[in-house]
């Protein structure tokens, strides 16, 4: 099985910058691709950013293109969440998640391992 564990979230002022960890354990040989999600109270889990655990190459939406940049180190299976410019449209629970399945992929249904989340709370 995989294990996902995130960090690094927290409450910041809007401007300011947050770093989110997500260490992944367990069959790792079987990453297509990583991703954030996130979601704020009464609102569905939405898509943030995405990664191709092989290629490398990466994916946004709309909303955080240009602020937030994914990355990820191979060699600690371990992929960050960079964010910048934060503002309190922001605020939400942050998920790393694993496919398995799909190398691009930015849809909730295409993941299949999740983490706990981590809250990120941005003030105005």
């Amino acid at each position: 099985q995989v294990q996902l564990v995130e960090s690094g979230g927290g409450l910041v002022q809007a401007g300011d910058s947050l770093r989110l960890s997500c260490a992944a354990s367990g069959r790792t040989f079987s990453y297509y691709a990583m991703g954030w999600f996130r979601q704020a109270p009464g609102k569905e889990r939405e898509f943030v950013a995405a990664i191709r655990w092989s290629a490398g190459s990466t994916y946004y939406a709309d909303s955080v293109k240009g602020r937030f940049t994914i990355s990820k180190y191979n060699a600690k299976n371990t992929v960050y969440l960079q964010m910048n410019s934060l503002k309190p449209e922001d605020t939400a629970v942050y998920y790393c998640a694993v496919s398995t399945t799909r190398d691009i992929a930015t849809k909730v249904n295409e993941y299949n391992y999740w983490g706990q989340g981590t809250q990120v709370a941005v003030s105005s």
